[in-house]
């Protein structure tokens, strides 16, 4: 297995709604190896839109990571070493003399009796954002070498390995540095071993083999931190830092 070592710099705030209390808007201090990849531009999906009906509104995780399966290629989430969060009001309603309350929505009509159609997007509200110079690690496992041949992943002239990306609500700026692909070994010798980061909770070929772990309860899956378990697992160790080990048969869990 080939891995690379990735290491994020948020040159922007960045908001994922990771939670909703009331009108406050929690962002986790995390990203989702799913919006990653999405966000390398690795998979095209059609994004979430408020006017699409429920039915034709949900992400077709299947149809978009699946061939990544078959590649061989997996992002892991990212987790922050150095966090900074940045809190902030947002304000949509009407910038008009008069308006009012009315079913769920702010109107300007003047008439009681007319009909208001309601909303489903907050109007108002705080929101916590994940601020900038804030920075985390991600790992892409590369089985067959395709990143190194230079495959494109059906994205057009896009590089396969973006030194730049857009993250969150506000398509806000992040850097990502690649390190040179690393040749881990296979190990399973050991009853109980920690893994490196954070781990998509869906992506993990067998979660019976988890022992100790904290949970982050967000969409579309529950991401894992502090996890120790027991099976075979990756390890190599970059220059000056410390052994890394990730569990082995990591794929996207869109079945």
């Amino acid at each position: 297995m080939h891995i690379y070592v990735a290491d994020l710099h948020l040159w922007e705030h960045t908001y994922f709604a990771s939670r909703e209390i009331g009108s406050y808007y929690e962002t986790e201090p995390l990203i989702g190896n799913y919006a990653l990849t999405y966000a390398l531009g690795w998979c095209k999906g059609k994004g979430v839109q408020y006017h699409l009906a429920k039915e034709d509104n949900r992400p077709q995780y299947a149809d978009d990571l699946a061939p990544l399966n078959e590649l061989g290629i997996y992002l892991t989430p990212a987790g922050f070493d150095k966090l900074r969060l940045a809190l902030t009001r947002f304000n949509g309603q009407i910038d008009s003399y008069y308006f009012r309350f009315a079913q769920n929505a702010i109107t300007d009509i003047h008439d009681l009796t007319a009909k208001v159609s309601a909303v489903n997007y907050p109007q108002s509200g705080r929101i916590r954002m994940l601020g900038l110079d804030s920075t985390a690690r991600f790992y892409l496992l590369d089985r067959d070498e395709r990143i190194v041949a230079g495959e494109r992943l059906g994205t057009g002239d896009s590089p396969t390995l973006p030194p730049y990306i857009r993250l969150g609500k506000f398509m806000s700026k992040a850097r990502v540095r690649w390190s040179k692909p690393y040749q881990a070994r296979v190990e399973d010798n050991k009853p109980i071993f920690a893994a490196s980061g954070l781990l998509n909770g869906a992506d993990l070929p067998d979660t019976s083999a988890l022992l100790t772990f904290s949970t982050y309860n967000i969409h579309p899956a529950p991401i894992l931190r502090d996890v120790q378990m027991r099976g075979q697992f990756w390890q190599f160790t970059p220059p000056g830092e410390k052994q890394i080990c990730l569990p082995t048969g990591l794929r996207y869990g869109v079945g």
